[in-house]
């Protein structure tokens, strides 16, 4: 039986059985919110068409490019798993691989020294705090052939500073932009120098997050700096670390720029230390878009892969709060 609502005295509230002929009034938000869902849909679908058009269509299509053969003037014949076959077959691709991973390692060998410096700026009473976060965020905002030019200067081997600086205590210093492993050296260094200050802004706002009233119970224990940074700042520093982590490892398996500016193409180094995303270019620029395509595939299905692994392997070391 349905009721109704009937209202006595100051405030008091009575329910009381709605005649049969009566229907309960009900509340009129199914209108409401079908009307803020249009206007979210509204103010969202343009981001949406961007996304499906820009980023979940082209993945698709070259997915679907993957397992086909391109002629010398366009067109694409249906070929199944001949690319992914060749792919698999070609000592350059497993280079490529091997040289992504190593420049990502060296990326990820540079967030210890992020946090390093992130503590140093953070400290109490430090001048100039907001300066020093400007200056190591630069060379991440900087055009990356604009920084291929003075690290190309740095690491010549007749007249760079690097090599003039060995020179000094007795040390012949190498090619390092075309000798084969000092090359992926030198880039993974560039690298880690144009990363270090978004990852320094990220570690340092992950630092302020962290009540100021540990550190002084800590030192009221008897704790050094040094132990409150690898007790407290440290651990309570993880979440923002594996954001960073994820970030690296992302960016570094896209490289392309900062080696193609760097190194060039006529570079006798360059088959040796070529990325994924080199290799995927090389074979454009050849005509071989059936090939390139099963070389982007890969680059998707390794990104997510390392992703995931990540995702997986936070539960062990990440500690929330």
């Amino acid at each position: 039986m349905s009721t109704q609502t009937i209202t006595k005295g100051a405030g008091a509230v009575l329910t009381a059985p709605a005649s049969r002929g009566e229907r309960a009034p009900r509340p009129r938000t199914h209108g409401r919110l079908r009307k803020d869902g249009w206007w979210a849909l509204l103010f969202v679908g343009p981001l949406l068409f961007g996304v499906v058009v820009f980023y979940i269509w082209p993945i698709f299509r070259n997915a679907y490019f993957s397992f086909t053969t391109w002629g010398a003037f366009g067109g694409a014949t249906w070929s199944g798993i001949s690319n992914y076959q060749q792919m698999l077959a070609d000592p350059d691709f497993w280079r490529s691989i091997l040289n992504t991973l190593i420049y990502v390692g060296i990326l990820l060998l540079g967030i210890p020294l992020a946090v390093l410096f992130a503590a140093l700026i953070n400290r109490p009473g430090l001048k100039f705090a907001a300066a020093y976060r400007t200056a190591f965020f630069l060379p991440y905002v900087a055009m990356p052939a604009a920084i291929s030019m003075v690290w190309r200067i740095i690491f010549n081997g007749d007249f760079g500073v690097i090599n003039y600086t060995l020179s000094l205590i007795g040390i012949k210093g190498p090619n390092w932009l075309s000798t084969e492993w000092f090359a992926l050296f030198a880039v993974g260094v560039v690298g880690v120098w144009i990363s270090l200050g978004f990852n320094l802004i990220v570690l340092s706002a992950g630092m302020r997050s962290i009540p100021p009233e540990m550190y002084e119970a800590s030192s009221i224990d008897g704790a050094t700096r040094t132990r409150q940074f690898f007790s407290i700042t440290v651990p309570l520093l993880t979440p923002s670390i594996f954001f960073v982590s994820v970030i690296t490892v992302i960016t570094g398996f896209q490289l392309f720029d900062l080696l193609y500016a760097l190194m060039g193409t006529q570079n006798p180094a360059i088959n040796q230390t070529q990325s994924l995303v080199y290799l995927f270019f090389a074979h454009q620029q050849t005509g071989d878009n059936g090939y390139a395509a099963a070389v982007g595939v890969a680059i998707l299905i390794l990104v997510g892969a390392f992703t995931m692994l990540q995702f997986r392997m936070q539960k062990r070391w990440v500690n929330y709060v």
